[in-house]
């Protein structure tokens, strides 16, 4: 079952995960169009749960909640998993976001609504001046998500990791506080 809801936008629901939910989190390892643009490697369900036991992240299932969908645990029926978002870090340096979401999801500002709310969620739990991400050049998607959310471009690592047969470029990113109240 996803776990608790934690905070519901328009349409996305971010909800705690939890054990039950690892299987979900293992298509970003097998699916190719998640894995390659995050950069992650092939991971199996025993290294999924080794990261979700021991990982220093929050982090949040987003969900499409059914109206029958308490704050409480929901049951299966009452939720369909879309992604996650990862911040990693937030409580002892720059907080970092990760996200994904499965590619039947793609497109359709679902991104942009779970984003946004995590970072009201670490501009609001955590004293960080800041909030990083980072895209890998190639993933257009990702980039337009963050240069729309308002973040800049701070710099490039050339040749950063050796994804999908060749070594690509990462972008690194960072949203001010300041510049997230300005806009919001």
């Amino acid at each position: 079952m996803p776990g608790a809801r934690i905070i519901s936008g328009e349409r996305v629901t971010l909800r705690t995960v939890e054990e039950e939910d690892i299987p979900f989190l293992q298509r970003a390892s097998a699916n190719p169009e998640i894995r390659y643009p995050l950069g992650t490697p092939l991971r199996n369900q025993g290294e999924i749960e080794d990261s979700y036991e021991n990982g220093d992240s929050d982090r949040f299932l987003v969900c499409l909640d059914e109206d029958s969908a308490g704050p409480a645990q929901a049951t299966e029926d009452d939720v369909t998993r879309l992604g996650v978002v990862n911040v990693m870090d937030a409580d002892w340096k720059r907080p970092e976001l990760g996200y994904w979401l499965v590619p039947e999801f793609h497109g359709d500002g679902y991104g942009k609504e779970a984003v946004s709310l995590v970072l009201d969620y670490v501009f609001r739990e955590y004293a960080t001046p800041v909030v990083g991400a980072q895209a890998f050049e190639f993933n257009d998607a990702s980039r337009g998500l963050l240069a729309s959310l308002g973040f800049t471009e701070e710099g490039r690592l050339r040749k950063f990791m050796f994804v999908d047969g060749e070594h690509r470029d990462m972008i690194q990113y960072g949203l001010l506080r300041r510049e997230w109240r300005e806009q919001n």
